[in-house]
């Protein structure tokens, strides 16, 4: 068998103790020989070919000239390229571009939709207010509930006024109904609703003393207190139900251990809300104040009222909450 070295640029066999190929004259890459049977020195570095630029062996620091891919000393391969540089890590995953959302009806910022609320809480359709008026009733209009006898066919409008949601009562017979988030003030005959009950408001007349009949004799009946307000329940088709005159100035409302109690009503929390008479320069004014119920006082609109994020609004039998972006 012949042993030589091989080129690593044309694979020539050259002997041994060769320096440059005999074929294409590259450089063996021979600096110094390591002898296997104890043979003399190796050629040094000078004899390599000039022509070759030289970088040394990672393993043994022998010069290897430039384009070699081994070591011609310890055969270690010196071509490997060097490892990338490890980027900091940015977390768990890399980042991940914009997700695709799904398609559907685009609502703009700042306006507003409607979400119809079923049994228990739950959400069911929306309603997407993107132009500048959208009618709402039995009959009439793009948000229609054709079965809910206590609609008007025209009954309410929702419309922008400078960019703030309003909503209108369009003359209906019923009426339109926001929950209160907080007191407020009402005039006398004022209409609001806690769970299945429609009252209204009253300030009461002046006492007067009991007057006798022709005869000199008088009518006997309980006793007349003084108050400054009443309450009236307005029963299905418009007739007066109970009437509650206030003991002071505010009457309590609830199911049990109130002024006025509804305990066959399960729409309506132990204590609901409370009715205060006020003095104003005006002459007596009411307070309707929610006491923290589960289901809400509402309070009848007077013509229209603006609307903001979360309001509750009562038309007919239909419970609506109000979401703007």
């Amino acid at each position: 068998m012949t042993l030589g070295l091989v080129c690593d640029k044309c694979d020539a066999l050259s002997p041994l103790g060769a320096i440059t190929c005999a074929d294409c004259g590259t450089s063996l890459g021979i600096t110094r020989e390591v002898s296997r049977t104890g043979s003399g020195p190796a050629p040094t570095s000078s004899s390599a070919s000039p022509a070759h630029a030289l970088r040394r062996c990672p393993a043994c620091a022998t010069e290897v000239p430039d384009g070699h891919r081994f070591c011609g000393n310890c055969g270690t391969q010196v071509d490997r390229p060097e490892p990338a540089a490890v980027l900091p890590s940015l977390g768990k995953e890399k980042s991940k571009g914009p997700k695709t959302q799904y398609f559907g009806v685009m609502q703009a910022p700042g306006r507003a939709k409607l979400i119809l609320i079923k049994g228990e809480g739950l959400d069911g359709v929306s309603y997407v207010l993107s132009a500048t008026e959208h009618l709402a009733g039995r009959l009439e209009g793009a948000i229609l509930f054709p079965d809910d006898p206590l609609l008007s066919p025209r009954h309410a409008n929702f419309f922008y006024r400078e960019g703030h949601l309003h909503v209108r009562d369009e003359s209906s017979r019923n009426g339109v109904f926001v929950r209160i988030a907080e007191p407020k003030r009402l005039p006398s005959g004022g209409v609001f609703s806690i769970g299945e009950q429609l009252l209204r408001v009253e300030a009461c007349p002046a006492v007067s003393g009991p007057v006798c009949g022709p005869d000199g004799t008088y009518f006997y009946g309980s006793p007349r207190k003084p108050s400054k307000l009443q309450l009236i329940q307005m029963l299905a088709g418009g007739e007066p139900g109970l009437i509650i005159r206030g003991s002071g100035d505010m009457i309590a409302i609830g199911r049990e251990g109130n002024d006025l109690n509804f305990p066959e009503d399960p729409f309506i929390s132990g204590r609901h809300a409370q009715v205060q008479a006020v003095e104003t320069q005006a002459g007596i004014r009411f307070q309707l104040t929610d006491l923290g119920s589960k289901n809400g006082t509402f309070l009848k609109v007077d013509k229209e009222t603006a609307l903001k994020h979360g309001d509750y609004v009562f038309i007919g039998r239909q419970l609506l909450r109000v979401e703007i972006t």
